[in-house]
């Protein structure tokens, strides 16, 4: 028994019917990957497109390459950094002085102000 919310012959996200002479279909082509544990990938793409060097396998995670013969390796994942390490990769150690003298400065000003 229906309570009434339900659009009869209508899914969840359907549109209308597209009208053939209106719209063209772009010319595709499907592209394989396969990745270490040998899981295939298989992505369609625009003709025109050059197809990406790798691609993320969606069941382990791992990249994936065109070569059947010779995926890709394991990519090694970078160390975190901490909002430090980012600052002095910026930074020089003249200009954090700098900066640093500048903020005690002004922080003092401040509480004096007080």
């Amino acid at each position: 028994m229906s309570n009434g919310n339900v659009i009869r012959g209508a899914r969840v996200g359907s549109a209308p019917p597209r009208h053939p002479e209106r719209h063209q279909p772009v010319p595709c082509r499907s592209v394989s990957y396969w990745c270490r544990n040998g899981h295939r990938t298989d992505i369609r793409l625009v003709a025109e497109v050059q197809a990406p060097p790798t691609w993320d396998c969606p069941r382990c995670g791992l990249p994936a390459g065109p070569d059947a013969h010779d995926p890709p390796g394991r990519v090694r994942a970078e160390p975190h950094k901490s909002h430090l390490a980012y600052v002095k990769e910026r930074r020089t150690e003249a200009e954090g002085e700098a900066i640093l003298a500048e903020a005690l400065t002004a922080l003092r000003r401040q509480r004096g102000a007080r």
